[in-house]
């Protein structure tokens, strides 16, 4: 179970154990180093000034008892846990919930970096600072995809601030140290290891974590994750924990990701992200095969957003995506976070994969509105569109409506679909749009490839590998080529009803 903010649990009794020294296979020693470091005292006593208690409280209507947390009996922290999380209201009929984070101060002027979770819905943000000041905080700017939020206290002297780091060069195993306010024991610090990176725990569309083994508990979302030279190289966000405590798997969002977005809540109160304007699928290996690219890689682009920054170009239906700005796109996921990290308005190098051979274009983005952040799921850059992979029609053993004298080559029968001009009558059969061109499915054959791909009778074939498709033969002859040219796998732009595109690989053998 993923929490962003764990559950209380009992405490638990942990015998230290005595540390030895680790022998080789020979009896010798191994390098200090191998063990850790030393000591992290002197670099966490010049950062624990700059990591404060985020205090929240919220009214709530007395319907019940609230979100009140939980307290194990007899726990020694009964008392602290009731004064902040069971006040019992102000008189009014209204309770008031209080809940616990941390956050860090990234400017001497006051604006403090934590979770949106931490500080959502709250009526009042208070920071605790380490020598027991307290100071109330406005909130600036949230991002709830990022779960990143900025705060502004307005302080009487400057106060000590952190840095980022560039969470980038952070390598898996690199030791790093956890500040924060778990369990509202503030000023709480723990060390541990990067043990992955890259982490997509479906949080939001532009999931990137950092891994950690550094106990992170309830209370230490919004903290900072340092590097061993004292930057911030992650903000603390969530944990899975069956049980409620650290478990040692922990997630920070990366300062790779996280530093543009709090520029843009500090300088806007808003993100500004970017917007490219096309629908992606992922590139499968039959695809990979089809379009002769190589292994599996980039975003298949298998539309163009009406109005959208490049509807008109340069970029085409049926080019993979690899690079953006000068960055390696692995994947659809990867274009989307490298797109809305990217400055709304800039012109941008994008290469791609066209014919078999890498092109460069150069695009400028657009910005990625809220009503358009609606639509992303199937219209663009922030979300992959639907698969459509519904089930297949049982079809049946009639004749296509091909022309006439015109029989199919057996190729098509093959990987299972029936075909047949998209004509008025068809139109009208599957309600298709006048804008849809190609050669309609009829039938589908249970169990075939074309069933397993998702092909489902009403939706058209608009291209078969890359070449746009008119009639029934046209279908069936380049399917004959590619079959007669060893191909394995059958490249097609597949359009649903209303004009909604994909691409498919079909197995020919």
């Amino acid at each position: 179970m993923i929490r962003t903010a764990a559950k209380s649990h009992p405490l638990i009794p942990a015998m230290l154990l005595g540390a030895a020294l680790v022998m080789g296979s020979l009896g010798a020693a191994r390098p200090a180093l191998a063990q850790g470091p030393e000591s992290v005292a002197d670099l966490a006593q010049g950062l624990l000034g700059a990591v404060v208690n985020i205090s929240t409280s919220q009214n709530v209507k007395e319907e019940g008892d609230g979100p009140v947390q939980q307290v194990p009996e007899g726990s020694p922290f009964q008392e602290l846990f009731e004064d902040f999380f069971k006040n019992r209201g102000d008189g009014s009929g209204n309770n008031k919930v209080n809940s616990l984070g941390s956050g860090f101060v990234i400017d001497p002027a006051g604006f403090i970096v934590t979770n949106n979770h931490v500080i959502e819905g709250a009526d009042d943000i208070e920071a605790i600072f380490p020598d027991g000041s307290k100071l109330k905080a406005k909130l600036i700017g949230t991002d709830p995809k990022t779960d990143l939020s900025v705060l502004k206290v307005e302080p009487q002297a400057p106060l000590l601030a952190v840095r980022f780091g560039d969470s980038h060069k952070m390598r898996i195993g690199d030791w790093v140290m956890a500040i924060g306010n778990p369990f509202g024991l503030g000023g709480t610090v723990t060390v541990g290891i990067i043990s992955a990176s890259g982490r997509n725990i479906n949080a939001g569309p532009y999931d990137n974590f950092i891994q950690t083994d550094a106990a992170i508990n309830k209370g230490n979302s919004g903290g900072p994750l340092f590097n061993m030279n004292g930057e911030v190289i992650g903000i603390n966000t969530a944990i899975i924990s069956p049980s409620g405590g650290s478990i040692g798997i922990g997630f920070a969002v990366p300062t790779e990701l996280a530093e543009n977005v709090i520029k843009q809540l500090i300088e806007f109160g808003e993100t500004r992200r970017g917007w490219l304007g096309v629908r992606i699928q992922p590139v499968s290996e039959e695809v990979a095969e089809s379009l002769k690219i190589g292994k599996a890689r980039g975003a298949l682009v298998s539309g163009l957003v009406k109005g959208g920054p490049v509807e008109n170009g340069p970029i085409r239906v049926g080019d993979v995506i690899v690079r953006f700005d000068g960055k390696a796109v692995d994947d659809t996921r990867g274009l989307v976070r490298i797109v809305a990290e990217s400055a709304v308005g800039t012109a941008v190098d994008v290469v791609v994969l066209r014919d078999g051979k890498e092109q460069t274009l150069k695009v400028k983005l657009g910005r990625l509105e809220d009503e358009q952040a609606a639509d992303a799921a199937s219209s663009d850059g922030e979300g992959a569109p639907d698969e459509n992979m519904g089930s297949s029609d049982e079809g049946g053993e009639q004749q296509s409506p091909t022309e006439p004298g015109a029989p199919l080559p057996a190729i098509v029968g093959a990987i299972g679909i029936e075909i047949g001009s998209l004509d008025d009558a068809a139109r009208k059969t599957y309600s298709i749009a006048e804008s849809v061109e190609g050669v309609v499915i009829t039938a589908v054959k249970p169990g075939s490839p074309a069933a397993e791909k998702g092909l489902e009778p009403g939706q058209v074939i608009v291209e078969v590998a890359q070449e746009f498709v008119e009639t029934p033969a046209d279908v069936g002859e380049t399917l004959t080529t590619l079959k007669s040219e060893g191909r394995r796998n059958a490249y097609m732009m597949i359009s649903d009803a209303e004009g909604n595109l994909r691409h498919v690989a079909i197995p020919l053998e």
